[in-house]
């Protein structure tokens, strides 16, 4: 192990439960660096590195946030400054985790110190918005989110039970010996939902006997955002977007959008790209009783009791097809578009509940008409996409591509 395990939070207010995770991550050999992020009131007990120098990282001096007490205004400066420190630190290998303590504005505050460390470095966030919608604190980071129950105001019998696990955890993983990994293979991502499942693992058993290393993204909106952000990093040598479908919920308003910036970062990097279109055939709610009313009289499908799924239109389709063709004219390296012309998804053939083949011929057509045939080579294969010829023309076009 190197380095130290940041305990970040506010002293101010949550002094006597950060000492008590800071004796026990202590207690277990395990080296502690104390950053505090209050801002009134005075720590339980001495930090490391002082709320002062904290307000200092954020652009402010703590005197000038006592002076404004605007609440806001502070959360800003300290939420700025504790992810400088805590990058800072990353940056000269200080770090061997990171544990934080708080409701909404400490999860904040910690939650976006360790969004902005490297995957793999240990990170837990005990919190009180932790078993709600998590989503803006994780990010596409590895953060582990645990559920205070009570909230963090005081030590009692549960919350002493609660904290103790999550420094047992920290300290756990702090001194964890990652297992050794060669680190000579060629890094590909791809992208796969459960339709497309047959056609990404076919692909990504041939790219590993070739001799690929190859990461699955699923596509539920945080699964893009994490290939397009390990590609802007360069780990990602190849891509091999094969599922797509994360526009149509960007397009329509479904659950799992990726935003606005999905398929770009290959694009930009210059990374060789091979594209496809899996599951452009549908958008992807929770339960039936929370779709939007505006979509009543659509094609549904009960994927699960908690998922349901919508078949797109023609007219969205021919969106989706005008979005993809100029994200793929915008890249600057290599990309190839594969089109499966007997259907995008499992549920997309002939005889299941999405077939439509009048919305795939207004995707096809669509793209065939605005792809810039000087930027992205097309190729047309008449299987569906989870045949296991449709998957192998694919990976022998990247695989020849890097």
């Amino acid at each position: 192990m190197t380095g130290k395990v940041i305990l970040l939070g506010t002293l101010d207010t949550k002094g006597a439960e950060f000492k008590f995770v800071k004796d026990i991550v202590e207690g277990c050999g395990v080296a502690t660096l104390v950053v505090n992020a209050g801002v009134k009131g005075k720590p339980h007990f001495t930090p490391d590195i002082s709320n002062e120098e904290v307000a200092r990282a954020g652009g402010s001096t703590l005197v000038e946030l006592l002076q404004k007490d605007d609440r806001g205004f502070a959360m800003d400066v300290m939420t700025k400054g504790a992810a400088k420190i805590v990058t800072d630190l990353g940056m000269r290998k200080e770090v061997a985790g990171i544990l934080s303590l708080g409701g909404s504005a400490g999860t904040t505050i910690g939650a976006t110190a360790m969004q902005a460390l490297p995957v793999g470095i240990p990170k837990l966030m005990v919190s009180t918005m932790a078993s709600g919608d998590t989503r803006s604190y994780v990010g596409v980071k590895d953060i582990c989110m645990m559920y205070s129950v009570t909230d963090i105001s005081g030590l009692n019998t549960i919350s002493r039970k609660i904290l103790a696990n999550a420094a047992f955890a920290i300290a756990g993983m702090a001194q964890g010996e990652h297992p050794a990994v060669k680190d000579d293979k060629v890094l590909l991502a791809a992208s796969m939902f459960g339709v497309t499942t047959p056609c990404v693992t076919t692909a990504r058993e041939y790219l590993e006997q070739k001799g690929y290393e190859v990461l699955i993204f699923h596509a539920t909106g945080s699964g893009g955002l994490a290939m397009e952000e390990l590609i802007k990093s360069g780990f990602i040598k190849g891509v091999l977007d094969v599922t797509t479908t994360e526009w149509c919920d960007e397009l329509v308003g479904g659950v799992l959008s990726a935003g606005p910036h999905r398929l770009e970062a290959a694009g930009q990097k210059g990374v060789p790209q091979v594209v496809s279109v899996g599951a452009l055939d549908m958008v992807n709610f929770g339960p039936p009783e929370t779709v939007p009313q505006q979509f009543n009289g659509r094609n549904f499908y009960p994927h699960n009791p908690t998922v349901t799924l919508m078949r797109t239109t023609v007219e969205e389709n021919i969106e989706l097809g005008k979005i993809m063709a100029a994200k793929l004219n915008a890249s600057t390296g290599p990309v190839v578009l594969f089109l499966p012309l007997k259907g995008v998804s499992l549920i997309d053939r002939e005889g299941q509940p999405f077939y439509g083949p009048e919305e795939d011929k207004a995707l096809f057509d669509t793209l065939r008409q605005n792809i810039n045939p000087e930027k992205v080579e097309l190729i047309e294969i008449d299987t569906d996409i989870n045949d296991p010829a449709f998957a192998r023309a694919m990976t022998d076009k990247l695989i020849a591509m890097l």
